[in-house]
């Protein structure tokens, strides 16, 4: 099945359900759900209490199932139970878009989309029929829709100059990017979940720097929404950003790692578990179901030998100052806080970037401390500390500069 034929199918059969009553949310029925094999290959049914609009697609590297809906309520579908079919290794669902959420199922072997619709009326169940095809035509076939991601702008490309760098003459534009969101949650330990975590955190730490003067601040989401990692730095470049802090919290499989640490971009990570650590990060793109086959390299190949001149240095020394301002709030930081990684979100040549890993969601005294407002307030401080020493620094070098 061509490309063209599913996305046709997809808009067709979106449009046809508009036309019911769609005012309410849709609600899952998880008993009445299941992905299983079938003599064909796999069969997918998703029991709604509504007809929605929705559409489906398939995108490659890792293989994978995609169905997009107007909103849908989630609650009470277990992924892993959910999936009863050898064909599938696992299933992914969340919020992706305001007003609309999706559905990922990574396949363990190419299958391609025979049939899919759904039957409507007072309930509603969309089926997707999937039979075996070869690698090379699964690969053909595959390809997100052209508005794969909806009404957001493109990737922004500054002018050059980008902006006038800070000198300390107008406000420090900050943009916080708490990292994963929607579909993608992130790490999760004992019903603490890293997205939803580290939204508060940002909140909070824009509430502090508000409160201080000085800053200007943005944030990539405000919501439990998903955002590509190639748009969270478009949305900064769009801000005019002077400097760009992602927020996490990890875990680890093994091991008793705890404390913050900083990370800054390098194409060799400091060590095995920052390597996988970028690895995770940049996945969650592609199992929420975006295409970065050619994105990632591209940015590689350019981004990775700018960001070495006149940014990186200044990159290193706010990691290096936000080492001194969390140390002075919270305590010690990890055995080692300031690291390297090749973290695709770091990689805005024209922005001071940083990724903050505030503690181990694996760690129990890491977990006490992030879910704790008191130590959250003084990360915030630590955080705000080190950007006010490192902004009069930069703009002490900017002026320098001009001299």
């Amino acid at each position: 099945m061509s490309r063209l034929f599913i996305i046709f199918c997809a808009l067709f059969w979106g449009v046809a359900v508009q036309a019911q009553d769609l005012a309410g949310l849709a609600r899952v029925d998880a008993a009445a759900s299941s992905i299983s094999d079938s003599a064909e290959g796999a069969e997918l049914v998703l029991a709604l209490s509504q007809p929605v609009p929705y559409r489906v697609f398939t995108l490659d590297a890792p293989r994978r199932l995609v169905l997009d809906f107007s909103t849908v309520d989630w609650t009470g579908l277990d992924p892993e139970g959910f999936d009863r079919s050898k064909a599938v290794t696992s299933v992914s669902v969340g919020p992706f878009r305001p007003g609309w959420s999706r559905m990922v199922v990574e396949l363990a072997a190419p299958m391609a989309v025979s049939e899919a619709w759904m039957d409507t009326g007072a309930e509603a169940a969309v089926t997707v029929r999937l039979t075996p095809v070869a690698p090379e035509a699964f690969a053909e076939a595959a390809g997100a829709p052209s508005s794969a991601l909806f009404a957001l702008p493109e990737p922004a490309v500054p002018a050059e100059p980008a902006h006038r760098r800070q000198d300390g003459t107008r406000p420090v534009v900050v943009v916080l990017d708490p990292g994963h969101g929607g579909i993608d949650p992130g790490a999760e330990r004992d019903g603490v979940v890293e997205a939803a975590l580290m939204l508060q955190f940002a909140r909070d730490l824009r509430d502090v720097l508000r409160r201080t003067g000085g800053f200007e601040v943005y944030m990539t989401r405000d919501d439990d929404i998903f955002v590509p990692l190639e748009m969270r730095v478009s949305i900064a470049r769009m801000a005019g950003a002077d400097v760009f802090i992602s927020l996490h919290a990890d875990a680890l499989a093994e091991g008793r790692a705890r404390g913050a640490t900083i990370y800054t971009l390098s194409e060799i990570a400091s060590d095995v578990a920052s390597e996988k650590l970028a690895e995770r990060h940049d996945r969650g793109d592609l199992l929420a179901g975006v295409d970065l086959t050619e994105h990632d390299d591209r940015i590689a190949r350019v981004l990775m030998e700018l960001a070495r001149n006149e940014t990186q240095p200044r990159s290193d020394r706010l990691a290096d100052a936000l080492v001194a301002g969390l140390h002075d709030t919270i305590g010690p930081l990890y055995k080692r806080p300031r690291l390297e990684a090749s973290f695709s979100v770091l990689k805005a040549a024209d922005i001071p970037s940083v990724l903050i890993e505030l503690g181990f969601l694996s760690s129990e005294t890491d977990r006490e401390n992030l879910t704790s407002e008191d130590w959250r307030a003084a990360a915030a401080l630590g955080i705000r500390d080190a950007l006010l020493a490192w902004a009069a620094a930069d703009a002490a070098e900017a002026e320098l500069l001009r001299q």
